[in-house]
């Protein structure tokens, strides 16, 4: 007997409670099985709880990453963005134990599935934006071209009238018995998640592109660390993140007429864990562990070519009628070696430049503006209107001379 089958079976108790509930509706249990299945108190109360303790612990710590950052004056949004999505998740674990304990209760489940639906887009507008950064890295003249922002525009405006139709095309299609209106419905459901299978799948067109492309510039250095690392963490992530969405979509073709108590093998509890929320915590902890904050980080008010590489503090010390890069002690982090350069991902250039601004941090290069070949080898004799003084030699030579 197949998994799924066997969890059909579990869960046939709780499907005909809320089946008989569903007869005083609206709003109506659906007779379609769907992702997952109904939930049962033995097997997804603690799978659950366990997802829910990591969405805490991810929450947590990159709330603490932002605060850190925000006293550093290191701003970095993308934290919060992470921490909301966290915190989405939060809720969709507390509503999924809620309803497991309370099948019954079908406005707990439409909570649920909305959740379910809504939360993972923050992960997919994420990865987005750094595939976005990588590919102003490469081509900086291509990247901040208008036409190429407002398509970055568009796409961001797609993602929340799709996500606003998700929501209430979920909604309606538990509130209608109107077959034609339950056909729009599941219409509707399909290209949400074709569309947001194709949003999490375009880092890596984004990417690569801006890699095989040929440059015209230099290619601008931003945040910490090698850049082929944040390529091969971006594309990590984002394979994650697409298998998750692309499983979703396709169960939903596949699968998704399918009676409630006949649900394929691919719509068991165990795929339904796996694609949604194991997937997505492994790309959390991820972006905890290598510091996104600091590897995928940009000035301030960049908005133009050239910017990434000017310095995080260059416009506020540019207000202040300061220096673009202070000078004075060295830092620890002027004194060691960076992930880049370990790995001699530097052209010559710009370690020479390294080294230049590290001598005059430290003191050593205080004569920078003064060209090399205009300093004086030893120091000048004191000028004196007195005509100088022959030397001794000279002297007796003379005097010799002049005896008979």
């Amino acid at each position: 007997m197949s998994t799924s089958m066997l969890e059909a079976r579990q869960a046939e108790p709780q499907q005909q409670s809320a089946m008989g509930a569903q007869q005083r509706g609206p709003p109506y249990m659906s007779t379609k099985a769907s992702l997952g299945g109904f939930p049962t108190v033995k097997v997804d109360i603690p799978i659950t709880a366990v997802f829910l303790f990591l969405f805490i612990l991810g929450a947590a710590s990159h709330m603490y990453i932002l605060q850190v950052n925000q006293k550093r004056k290191h701003k970095f949004l993308i934290s919060g963005m992470l921490f909301g999505f966290c915190m989405s998740r939060i809720v969709t674990m507390i509503l999924r134990i809620a309803w497991t304990t309370r099948v019954t209760n079908i406005r707990l489940a439409i909570a649920a599935n909305i959740f379910v639906y809504a939360g993972v887009v923050l992960l997919f507008v994420a990865n987005v934006i750094f595939a976005q950064r990588i590919v102003r890295s490469c081509h900086p003249n291509t990247g901040w071209h208008p036409l190429f922002h407002w398509a970055f525009v568009g796409i961001y405006s797609l993602i929340v009238v799709t996500l606003v139709m998700l929501i209430i095309s979920v909604i309606q299609s538990f509130y209608t018995l109107n077959a034609n209106t339950k056909r729009i419905d599941r219409d509707i459901l399909l290209y949400g998640q074709t569309f947001y299978a194709v949003v999490s799948f375009l880092p890596f067109p984004l990417v690569l592109g801006g890699l095989i492309l040929p440059r015209t510039t230099r290619r601008e250095k931003f945040g910490h660390g090698r850049f082929t690392s944040k390529v091969l963490y971006l594309m990590f992530a984002s394979f994650l993140l697409c298998l998750g969405a692309a499983f979703r979509a396709g169960t939903n073709y596949a699968g998704g007429e399918r009676p409630i108590n006949h649900p394929a093998g691919y719509q068991s509890k165990a795929c339904f864990y796996i694609f949604n929320f194991a997937v997505e915590i492994v790309v959390v902890l991820l972006y905890v562990i290598i510091r996104v904050d600091k590897r995928f980080y940009v000035p301030d008010h960049s908005k133009k070519p050239g910017d990434y590489s000017r310095g995080p503090d260059f416009y506020t010390r540019r207000a202040q009628g300061l220096n673009a890069k202070p000078s004075g002690e060295a830092q620890l982090s002027d004194r060691i070696n960076q992930e880049e350069e370990v790995f001699d991902d530097m052209n010559p250039d710009d370690l020479a430049k390294r080294d230049e601004e590290r001598g005059i941090a430290a003191g050593i290069g205080s004569d920078k503006d003064i060209p090399l070949e205009t300093l004086p080898t030893s120091a000048p004799a004191p000028a004196s209107s007195e005509a100088p003084a022959p030397a001794a030699g000279h002297a007796e030579s003379k005097s010799n001379d002049a005896v008979p």
